[in-house]
């Protein structure tokens, strides 16, 4: 069958063996081929191996210069539509007050907030898109983004809708998340804006399709155990996915409740210890780990290397947003998960892509094979390592979304 596209001259072509699953993959897991190709038609990938074997007839050759090839970046955690700055709060963290402390006193998430509630839609999407177009650059071909900046369901709706209306303009698949960030400062309105979440927010958002999954912040500055075990219940009754915020602080519990929940992932993870790990190993849901948080505030890093050795599938993703980990590359975000986290570079790699995938529901992606969507990196280097080693200077020399090439 003629292809609409042949991709030669491929140093290294390296990707994760086998379709996607929930359980986790270890370096010695990764396939690579040595002089490769990659034949592609209507978006999708049909043909991998050597271009030796090639045998069929594509309609364009594409030649990348002896370059190495990888699978497109898939960042599955990211808060990419806000308003404002949180420079202040910066400037208060390193004069030694802490995350904890300016959210209480009406700093961090809830600043956002107040600052995103004053802005349009076109105003979020204008905003949104250069950072979107900076993970695109870095090699994130698919991007999960969350609200969770506007607190009343009106404002979280007009930031689905700017994450649908940016994602229309941007070749990435972009995939939008409900957030239930924080609930009020004033606890007496909390049980009010509870029952506004479960009655109101989440069935307005499941009929109008603005989103796929549904994510709750536990924390203790955030939401319980058992009101987030309330909000999960609805989020599923209504048809949506669940994602977890956990243990990025304090350790109370997040993580055995989206495992029970049957969460696609939890996320954060910096307090967790032995026991959460232990669950983590006994069951399939994704433990997504996010090593720009612990750069950025200086807390401890999430156990990536206990977490891979008990067995545990580990994802990584940039949480870019602008109060924790003002991160705007995907390809960084794996690279500071090996310094950080104690991943090797094979391990960050597989993380990154299909490990990713997999804690965004998805089947067709982060990997190079038949039956993929035709979404890869073509690096500077011959060797895939660099995309890994690489600091302070973007690795990715072209990005190939559906088959076709969008940033060079």
């Amino acid at each position: 069958m003629k292809q609409d596209l042949l991709i030669t001259g491929i140093s290294q072509l390296v990707t994760a063996e086998g379709p996607g699953s929930k359980r986790g993959r270890s370096m010695h897991e990764l396939k690579i081929i040595a002089e490769a190709a990659i034949a592609v038609c209507s978006g999708f990938i049909t043909w991998v191996g050597k271009e030796s074997d090639w045998t069929g007839e594509p309609a364009t050759t594409v030649d990348v210069g002896g370059r190495a090839v990888v699978p497109g970046l898939v960042d599955p955690h990211t808060h990419a539509v806000w308003a404002g700055d949180r420079l202040n709060d910066f400037e208060a963290r390193t004069s030694g007050a802490t995350y904890e402390s300016i959210l209480a006193a009406g700093g961090g998430i809830r600043s956002t907030i107040r600052a995103t509630a004053t802005k349009s839609l076109d105003d979020l999407v204008a905003d949104a898109s250069p950072r979107l177009k900076s993970l695109i650059g870095s090699g994130a071909t698919t991007i999960e983004v969350k609200s969770g900046y506007g607190f009343t369901p009106v404002a979280e709706c007009n930031i689905l809708e700017a994450i649908l209306a940016v994602a229309a303009q941007l070749p990435a698949q972009i995939l939008p998340t409900l957030l239930i960030h924080v609930p009020p400062a004033n606890n007496g309105e909390r049980a009010n804006y509870l029952t506004t979440v479960c009655e109101e927010l989440i069935p307005d958002v499941a009929r109008r399709k603005l989103a796929r999954a549904v994510d709750v912040f536990i924390e203790k500055e955030a939401w319980t155990v058992a009101e987030a075990e309330l909000m999960l219940r609805v989020a599923r009754k209504h048809g949506f996915a669940t994602k977890l915020h956990s243990d990025q602080f304090h350790c109370i519990g997040g993580v055995e409740l989206g495992i029970r929940a049957g969460a696609l992932s939890v996320d954060h993870l910096e307090a967790s210890g032995a026991e959460q790990i232990a669950q983590l190993a006994a069951n399939s849901t994704i433990a997504t780990i996010l090593p720009g948080v612990s750069l950025h505030l200086g807390i401890r890093a999430a156990p990536g290397r206990r977490l891979i050795d008990a067995g545990v599938a580990v994802a990584i993703g940039t949480d870019l947003n602008p109060g924790s980990s003002p991160l705007f590359s995907t390809s960084a975000a794996l690279a500071l998960a090996v310094r950080l986290n104690g991943l090797t570079a094979h391990e960050a790699l597989v993380a990154g892509t299909v490990n990713a995938a997999c804690a965004l529901g998805l089947t067709d992606t982060g990997r190079i094979e038949a039956g993929c969507r035709a979404d890869f990196l073509v690096l500077h280097g011959k060797d895939w390592r660099e995309l890994i080693y690489t600091l302070g200077a973007n690795p990715v020399c072209e990005v190939w979304i559906g088959g076709r090439r969008v940033q060079r």
